[in-house]
């Protein structure tokens, strides 16, 4: 059972960078973050491997950054220009293996409330 904890949510102003971490019980090969919002599907952001090969999901390219360190178990999701209509709940997830959609990881965190408003 992996164990995944995120922080770095909260109210953010449209425009203004955010970067969200989430860090791993242990190493694992796939990490990733999906984001629900309300009455919407959870869909996929981006996701990265523990050989820090990245994917963004493609309405998700140019304005999420994904990133991983691996010694520490820890990934992060940076959101350089927010719009109100990225307020979401953002979930860390990972797996031991690759996954191809719309498979969805084993392992979830308990996700971060995003709310982007002025």
């Amino acid at each position: 059972q992996v164990t995944l904890v995120e922080s770095g949510g909260g109210l953010v102003q449209p425009g203004r960078r955010l970067r969200l971490s989430c860090t791993a019980s242990q190493s694992i090969y796939l990490m990733a973050w999906y984001r629900q919002a309300p009455g919407k599907q959870r869909e996929l952001v981006a996701s990265i491997t523990s050989a820090l090969s990245p994917y963004y999901a493609p309405s998700m390219v140019n304005r999420f950054t994904i990133s991983r360190v691996n010694h520490k178990n820890a990934v992060y999701l940076s959101m350089e220009n927010p719009r109100p209509d990225d307020t979401a709940v953002y979930y860390c997830a990972a797996d031991s293996q690759r996954i191809t959609p719309p498979q969805m990881p084993t392992f979830w965190g308990q996700g971060t409330q995003v709310t982007v408003s002025t």
